[in-house]
């Protein structure tokens, strides 16, 4: 979904895009993972208080891309904190190999309607070695229409039942994952066409990588030939944050997409809250005095 999108760079071999939401164990995450409100890292006693989160929680995310044991550079995601009804969901990455580079920017805005997203408007821009390009979708639901441009060439298409863009897509699948929603195929508007994506989920594994040790569920994506093969790892206790991404061609791993570093915020009011009861913790007097 973005990690497929990642998976169209040309970059000696496609780059996969993560598929593209708790507190993590000691174990999980605690090389540069942290769990914050307005950035800033609580307590462990406020960690422990932590209410459960959803993949619709503000966070960060960034990742480092692989092709083979070599690095070509990061990419991020990140959902801001919003105030109103638009959400608004970005991508960037930045990889690069010997004399060839990819540069992308995807944006995604979209309302919450109970556990459906519905989009609203998407762009795509890419630059690098080769040629430039661009990509903009509008979606118009109660029109019944999708207006599309992708290098410069505008399409109509017909917005017909559960639709999605290809970023976006990725958080419905794992609000779906969080409520137990039943995953199987999910179609996504991608250059000028209504393409559909199938998963199966393969098992849980605990997976060690170079950010620390999770508890995932393995995911495939479901395709007629098995020349190509991608993977990726998703943590519950992260909302089902992808931890990682791997694609392979003909048996052989082109592509290896790692969670680095990743950030969550809690509403200020939750803050506000646990440090209350924080400050009642460390001066018992004080509140035995008011009694």
């Amino acid at each position: 979904m973005a990690l497929i999108a990642l998976s169209h760079c040309t970059i000696a071999a496609p780059v996969a895009a993560p598929v593209s939401p708790l507190t993590p164990s000691d174990a999980q995450g605690q090389a540069q993972s942290t769990l914050a409100v307005e950035l800033l890292s609580p307590s462990s006693s406020v960690v422990d208080d932590v209410p459960t989160l959803t993949p619709l929680t503000p966070h960060k995310a960034q990742y480092r891309v692989f092709y083979g044991s070599i690095e070509l550079g990061l990419a991020n995601y990140e959902l801001p904190r919003h105030d109103t009804g638009l959400y608004r969901y970005e991508f960037d990455s930045n990889v690069s190999l010997l004399m060839i580079s990819d540069q992308r920017r995807i944006k995604s805005e979209f309302m919450v309607d109970g556990n459906r997203l519905q989009p609203y408007r998407y762009t795509h821009e890419r630059s690098g070695t080769g040629s430039d390009y661009s990509e903009h979708t509008s979606f118009f639901k109660s029109q019944h229409n999708i207006f599309t441009i992708y290098k410069n060439e505008k399409t109509d298409l017909a917005y017909e039942g559960a639709i999605f863009d290809p970023l976006m897509v990725q958080l419905q699948f794992r609000l779906d994952l969080h409520s137990a929603a039943a995953i199987d195929a999910y179609k996504m508007v991608k250059e000028k066409e209504v393409d559909e994506y199938k998963f199966k989920i393969v098992g849980e594994e605990r997976l060690t990588i170079d950010s620390g040790t999770y508890d995932t569920i393995k995911i495939e994506v479901v395709r007629d030939s098995t020349k190509r093969q991608t993977f990726f790892w998703m943590a519950p206790k992260l909302a089902y944050l992808p931890v990682r991404l791997s694609h392979f061609s003909k048996g052989s791993k082109q592509l290896d997409i790692q969670l680095d570093t990743y950030q969550f915020e809690l509403p200020k009011q939750v803050l506000i809250e646990q440090l209350k009861g924080e400050i009642l913790m460390n001066n018992p007097t004080e509140n035995q005095s008011e009694e």
